[in-house]
């Protein structure tokens, strides 16, 4: 397949679309965060690399590229790309699993230390100049309860279990974690309740989709235990901001660690950044050194197969949303 057009959504001067180069010269190339910058390219373009234009941006150009036969997104999350009208199509959706996989489950981990081993209060003391010992929680045979247990869910997993901790997970279709080496039990969606009741903490990873926005509300809050720790790596709107912040507030749960708000950036004045019982991570926890470089890797190989006729990787089922 030659002569194949591609609409780049992303700032011109980002340096990695330096690595686009590697790209067939017969490729044609448009970018821009307008859509001034795909007037002459849209009418034959076949591919959408989302690379950071959010989804007004996405609506405009694909209503410009009727050729369209594949969108990838540069995130594992999908809500900038999976509108109705891709929904409906015959294009085929490709996103960055995988990527993000490593430094996200790690600061599940981190986030489980930090309240286990009480690491706020460490740091008062010694920039208080005081020597106040006190008591630490091991992790070892806790239980960690996951929300979406994909391929991020399943990297938390691993690391948790292997520090002893039980884990048990949330899944749409758990016979899809039959035999799962990490999970302890993989429930179905309608057994949360369940699952939040059984967690000393919780690390909700599930794609934002119109079934799990505002998953995590009052009830949800309610339903765990008094000592647990809720831990949101997933998607902001996915937990509810006003029950949670009044779970803390109140101690109804210890604890929460947040990579993922509803507005980002958090405003200025925000509650949360006043609680000492929240660790807030201004959705950075998967921002390593490389992450833009393998990301890129991820679109430039399926572009090889996409030019070869051959199956793409990480399609997503654009129904369910992941």
């Amino acid at each position: 397949m030659d002569d194949i057009t591609v609409l780049v959504l992303a700032n011109p001067a980002e340096s990695k679309l330096a690595m686009l180069e590697e790209l067939p010269e017969s490729t044609t190339l448009a970018v821009g965060l307008e859509p001034l910058a795909f007037e002459r390219t849209a009418a034959q373009a076949s591919v959408i690399l989302n690379w950071g234009g959010k989804r007004p941006l996405f609506e405009q150009v694909w209503a410009m590229a009727p050729r369209v036969r594949w969108v990838h997104s540069r995130a594992a999350g999908l809500d900038n790309v999976l509108i109705p009208a891709v929904v409906e199509s015959s294009a085929i959706v490709t996103n960055g699993r995988g990527v993000f996989t490593d430094a996200l489950a790690e600061f599940v981990i981190a986030a489980i230390l930090y309240f286990a081993r009480d690491f706020r209060r460490m740091i008062r003391s010694q920039a208080a100049g005081v020597w106040e010992p006190y008591s630490i929680i091991e992790i070892n045979r806790q239980t960690l309860g996951i929300i979406g247990y994909g391929d991020i869910g399943q990297g938390v997993a691993q690391r948790a279990r292997a520090l002893g901790m039980r884990v048990i997970a949330l899944r749409q279709r758990p016979e899809l974690s039959r035999d799962d080496p990490y999970a302890e039990q993989v429930l179905p969606n309608e057994r949360m309740h369940e699952l939040l009741a059984q967690s000393d903490y919780v690390a909700v990873t599930t794609p934002l989709t119109p079934h799990t926005r505002g998953l995590i509300g009052e009830a949800e809050l309610a339903a765990m235990k008094p000592s647990a720790v809720l831990i949101n790596i997933g998607r902001g709107p996915v937990v509810q901001e006003a029950p949670l912040l009044h779970a803390l507030e109140s101690g109804r749960i210890r604890g929460a660690a947040l990579d993922v708000f509803e507005t980002e950036p958090l405003p200025a004045g925000h509650p949360f950044y006043r609680l000492e019982n929240l660790l807030l991570s201004p959705h950075c926890a998967d921002s390593t050194p490389d992450w833009k470089d393998r990301a890129m890797r991820v679109f430039l190989d399926n572009f090889k197969r996409f030019r070869q006729g051959a199956p793409l990787h990480n399609v997503i089922n654009k129904k369910l949303g992941y």
